[in-house]
């Protein structure tokens, strides 16, 4: 049953929840504030199933009114020389993917879009802007405009699952690196709002939420921050990706 998120005088009716700071979470499986795990280590021996990343996220106290759409960067950061062909659309099409489906058993998180929410993948890009043990990913995710809802700050929203198949994994055509250790970091989410104003969110909601690591992470040499380190800033974009989604 879907929850309902009212705010401005009204009752916030969210139960089994427990506030925390404006940030964003990552984590295996499941929301952060329902355990799902850090770490995800593979043996790399099989080609089917999937790998689910879940990113969440907590707005300040004061929340977004009538939101309309939702626009993320996830950084992957490798601790090879490069970015292995496994982590590539070049060798693996179609690899990754992104969807707005909150899972039926959580319980710690919410679904800011109320089951409104429609997009996905925008673009998935290796090498382009900080080197080549680097990857970016974005993604947007909007709802109708006669469906916004208004966030309430303060709780962990669900935002999105982030897929990553392991097709190609072992034996003929298979693509290397899928043992090589990678560090994710959930860098930024944009949240437009239909009045008033928005908000931008970064940094960890708790401390080290805003990361997931594949086979134990990247190592020293990575340019990611927070649990991946030395930081790197995040780059602003426009909303024309997120809008253009849901038309």
């Amino acid at each position: 049953m879907k929850k309902t998120l009212l705010l401005c005088g009204a009752l916030l009716a969210l139960t089994a929840a427990s506030a925390s700071a404006a940030g964003t979470n990552l984590r295996w499986s499941s929301c952060f504030g329902d355990g799902g795990p850090q770490n995800r280590t593979s043996a790399c021996t099989s080609n089917l199933g999937s790998n689910i990343l879940v990113g969440s996220f907590v707005l300040p106290s004061a929340g977004v009114l009538q939101a309309s759409g939702v626009e993320l960067l996830l950084d992957f950061a490798s601790a090879g020389a490069t970015m292995p062909d496994w982590w590539r659309t070049t060798c693996r099409t179609g690899f990754i993917t992104c969807n707005p489906t909150i899972s039926p058993s959580a319980a710690n998180c919410f679904d800011w879009a109320n089951g409104a929410g429609a997009g996905g993948l925008a673009a998935y890009n290796v090498g382009t802007l900080y080197g080549p043990t680097h990857s970016r990913l974005l993604a947007g995710f909007a709802v109708p405009s006669n469906n916004r809802q208004d966030i309430p700050g303060d709780f962990e929203m669900f935002l999105f699952n982030t897929v990553i198949s392991n097709a190609k994994t072992t034996g003929a055509g298979a693509c290397t690196g899928c043992a090589t250790p990678v560090c994710i970091q959930f860098s930024n989410v944009k949240v437009a709002a239909g009045i008033v104003t928005g908000a931008v969110v970064n940094g960890a909601s708790a401390p080290a939420s805003n990361y997931a690591l594949w086979q134990g992470g990247a190592g020293a040499g990575s340019n990611l921050g927070s649990g991946c380190p030395a930081a790197t800033p995040t780059r602003n974009a426009t909303w024309g990706s997120v809008k253009s989604l849901y038309r």
